[in-house]
């Protein structure tokens, strides 16, 4: 079902406002880590650490989420399709992979803000080059994704190809 302009831009927005946001929190984890491993002062090697877990819950998962969701009612609402382009299957396949390693990296983060609340603990058990890594290699992901958003190269999957002629036929007398 195509949705009508009002709603497809109310979705577009959505849409670009959340995976905005998501980018912009992942260079702010980047940030964070950059800190986390050069700072001298251990007291803000560990704060950076300690605020990485309860962020990543506030902040990076709910804006994955958010802009997986208005990216699939936004593909499925427009004349793009899910399945249709390859640029928008692979976006689809790239947030799906980001959001899952974050998923499954929200069990290190609180593994790295336990070590950090530890005065006890030596800092060099606690820099850890992890989320520096993880936010890297996310922030090129997203950037990807945002090429593939803005540039839209061509190429239909075997269904969209499918669709197009199911298409013509009907519309054809």
């Amino acid at each position: 079902m195509i949705m009508p302009p009002r709603l497809r831009k109310f979705a577009l927005t959505a849409h670009v406002t959340t995976t905005v946001g998501w980018l912009g929190a992942v260079v702010v984890f980047l940030a964070l880590a950059i800190v986390g491993l050069t700072s001298p002062d251990a007291q803000t090697v560990r704060g950076a650490y300690l605020v990485m877990e309860p962020t990543a819950w506030l902040v990076l998962v709910p804006l994955a989420f958010a802009s997986l969701l208005t990216g699939i009612v936004q593909a499925l609402g427009t004349t793009w399709g899910l399945f249709r382009h390859y640029w928008v299957l692979f976006k689809l396949l790239m947030a799906l992979f980001i959001t899952i390693v974050l998923l499954i990296y929200m069990e290190t983060f609180s593994v790295m803000a336990d070590v950090a609340v530890d005065p006890s603990a030596d800092l060099a058990l606690v820099r850890n080059a992890s989320p520096m890594l993880h936010a890297a290699l996310a922030l090129l992901v997203l950037l990807v994704a945002t090429v593939l958003a803005v540039y839209k190269p061509r190429g239909m999957t075997r269904y969209g190809w499918r669709k197009q002629h199911e298409q013509r036929a009907v519309s054809q007398p």
